[in-house]
């Protein structure tokens, strides 16, 4: 059993650069999954006291976990990581967001194994006592061994900075998602955010009263995607014209993890400052809430409103945004059913309309944070097209999102009133057979400010590009006025 599971640990990707790969794995991995495996063993021998089916469901585990991670790897360019396991409620939530990783053959086979497994599992099961104490006892030794290890040398000074490629590839995956759920399992939440000592506004242009913030779902640049200048999206190239500022995105993953941007954008907390807290970092924001944006304008009173279409517990932002300072929460109760045949999410017109609503209704200073979810993969062939194309998919669903960013624009000029309209991708998209995991992650954003005449104040028209958690910053310094040099020098790091 042991062999099958280092075995199993070396095919993870990314493999050792070795030529049997499970060699190449430090024999501290190798010693923390030799008693991870006897703990796992020793627990299902505590449940059915057969050590002969203990030993097939350990390594059938191991295998479930290396196929998935091998999976998340090709198609987001990261092995698995200790936070997706507190996602295993929202696949059964909603399975269409997550099994899309995992190809069909992989799923039938998933399901025949767990399916034997129990049968096997029901047939024999052994009723004495005796086998059923020794798992325990082979349980507790387990967990008591690795208890023990990982606070003596050389075992405490694994993984002490996050990243997690290397580390899967050096220590192995199991070894890997057991150092990093203890070392974010050690974080603390930061200090409250210290008042911040800002510059005067200038008198010109006028202080934004209304902000609308959109993060809009896979939204990147498809000229950038698909190497293709008649792919362009004239919203997105007008807006760069006459933007007040714009640049890259830097975001902090592939295909998925919306909410490492949302975090970053919300909360203008630095990677570098997460620590592995990184990962998932809406897992510890409830801990951090005074550095979110709607707390941070809610002293200087204004008022924030969360716009999604989709259900609020997703994330766990039911609680994460009004904890946050949001005053209200817009949820997919606001937003008629899909109609059949229309897509299976709100359509990107349906959110416009939305905030355009809310934006006429606002009386005071008011931000309207809004994320969308139309063009949230996988995405199905055309069903116009002669042959499966996911592209033409993905390419008719982010012109949808363009004609969002020119609707909203022309809603925000025809308010009358100082305003400012943030617009940017969460991510690239993932699409199989034609975008892969990269060195480029970026997404395209703009910053666009319109006077109390609806008038587009170009002001420099400044390309800058920026991380999430800059972007953050960057409105604040638009709403409340430019933070002082020290405090850029300590508090943005944080």
């Amino acid at each position: 059993m042991l062999a099958a599971a280092i075995v199993l640990d070396g095919l993870v990707r990314p493999r050792p650069q070795t030529v049997f790969a499970p060699v190449g794995r430090s024999l501290a991995g190798l010693w923390l999954l030799v008693w991870m495996m006897a703990a796992l063993i020793g627990l299902f021998l505590a449940i059915s006291g057969n050590a002969l089916v203990s030993g097939a469901l350990a390594v059938a585990l191991l295998a479930l976990l290396a196929l998935v991670s091998n999976a998340k790897h090709a198609m987001l360019g990261e092995p698995l990581l200790f936070s997706d396991l507190a996602l295993i409620g929202a696949i059964f939530r909603h399975p269409q967001f997550y099994l899309s990783a995992i190809k069909v053959w992989q799923r039938i086979c998933a399901g025949a194994i767990a399916g034997l497994l129990l049968v096997i599992f029901s047939l024999l099961f052994v009723p004495y006592l005796w086998p059923h104490l020794a798992g325990g006892v082979l349980l507790v030794g387990g967990l008591a061994m690795l208890a023990i290890s990982v606070r003596i040398a050389p075992f405490n000074a694994l993984a002490r900075e996050p990243d997690a490629y290397a580390d899967v590839r050096r220590h192995g995956l199991f070894p890997s998602l057991l150092l990093y759920w203890l070392r974010w399992r050690q974080s603390r939440d930061p200090a409250p955010c210290a008042p911040v000592e800002r510059r005067q506004l200038p008198a010109v242009p006028e202080t934004p009263e209304l902000v609308i913030i959109v993060q809009c779902e896979s939204f990147a640049d498809p000229v950038e995607l698909f190497t293709n200048p008649g792919l362009a999206l004239p919203a997105l190239s007008e807006a760069k014209r006459k933007a007040w500022q714009w640049g890259q995105l830097d975001v902090y993953g592939f295909g998925a993890y919306t909410m490492r941007t949302e975090y970053g954008v919300l909360f203008g907390r630095s990677e570098a400052a997460l620590g592995f807290r990184r990962y998932d970092p809406f897992l510890t924001a409830l801990g951090e809430t005074s550095y979110a944006m709607p707390m941070r304008l809610r002293d200087a009173g204004w008022r924030s409103l969360f716009v999604h279409p989709h259900d609020m517990r997703f994330y766990n932002r039911d609680r994460l945004m009004p904890a946050s300072g949001f005053d209200v929460l817009v949820g997919e109760d606001r937003f008629a059913p899909v109609s059949p045949g229309a897509g299976r999410y709100v359509a990107d017109t349906a959110v416009a309309a939305q905030i355009a609503s809310l934006a006429r209704d606002a009386t005071e200073r008011t931000l309207i944070y809004a994320v969308t979810i139309e063009n949230h993969g996988p995405w199905a062939p055309e069903a116009s097209a002669e042959k499966p194309d996911l592209v033409q998919s993905y390419l008719r669903l982010v012109r949808n999102s363009d004609a969002m960013l020119a609707s909203l624009l022309d809603e925000m000029a025809a308010l009358r009133r100082p305003a400012m309209l943030v617009f940017f991708g969460d991510h690239r998209p993932s699409i199989p057979g034609a975008t892969a995991p990269g060195e480029a992650l970026h997404t395209p954003y703009v910053m666009m400010r319109v006077d109390a005449a609806g008038r587009i104040v170009p002001g420099e028209n400044r390309r800058v590009d920026l991380t999430p958690a800059e972007l953050h910053h960057a409105v604040l310094d638009a709403l409340l006025g430019d933070a002082v040099f020290r405090e850029k020098a300590t508090n943005r790091a944080a």
